[in-house]
């Protein structure tokens, strides 16, 4: 199943933590700021060995079929991240994650992974919902969940802590019947 080719730009894979963790490790310092605006992990990662502990901790997830957390290469390099943070086997459901660098941003890469996201939740996990929680205020990750025709369920009042305090969070649903 992986690496998973989203288009001839795009591919999602699976991490190799001593491999890939200085890569993500730098992308992420490199991003820091950008990223922890609306991901305050990115300031708790402080080397190289945090970042390479931390893809070990997902490919351990990943085996024990709790989540699945992919590193996004475009055109050979990688850029971000995108998840199915939790996997719920019996509801069938899984909410979706992801971040990018900064400077790949416009260039449609995270609307592309979510649709490959989309197709393997449905289609190789058998999901019948996938979600994507933002905070309100969030608007490329609200815009990127619009954009894939997700449905506004809601908004969770003050649902998220961010480093500014509660952010209220809007939950977007895609059904398999809607896919």
């Amino acid at each position: 199943m992986f690496p998973y080719k989203i288009d001839n730009e795009i591919s999602l894979i699976l991490p190799n933590p001593e491999k890939h963790g200085p890569t993500m490790f730098n992308l992420i310092k490199v991003n820091r700021s950008y990223l922890a605006k609306w991901l305050p992990w990115a300031n708790a990662l402080k080397s190289v060995n945090d970042e390479v502990s931390f893809l070990n901790d997902n490919l351990k997830q990943y085996f024990a079929q709790n989540s699945l957390n992919l590193l996004i290469q475009y055109r050979n390099q990688l850029v971000g991240t995108i998840s199915f943070n939790n996997i719920n086997h019996n509801r069938k459901l899984a909410d979706i994650g992801y971040w990018m660098g900064k400077e790949y941003s416009g260039h449609n890469i995270m609307h592309r992974c979510v649709l490959g996201m989309l197709s393997i939740g449905f289609e190789q996990y058998g999901l019948n919902k996938i979600m994507i929680n933002a905070a309100v205020d969030n608007i490329a990750s609200n815009h990127v969940a619009k954009n894939c025709d997700f449905h506004l369920d809601g908004v969770l009042r003050e649902h998220e802590l961010l480093l500014d305090g509660f952010h209220d969070e809007n939950t977007w649903s895609m059904l398999k019947k809607e896919y």
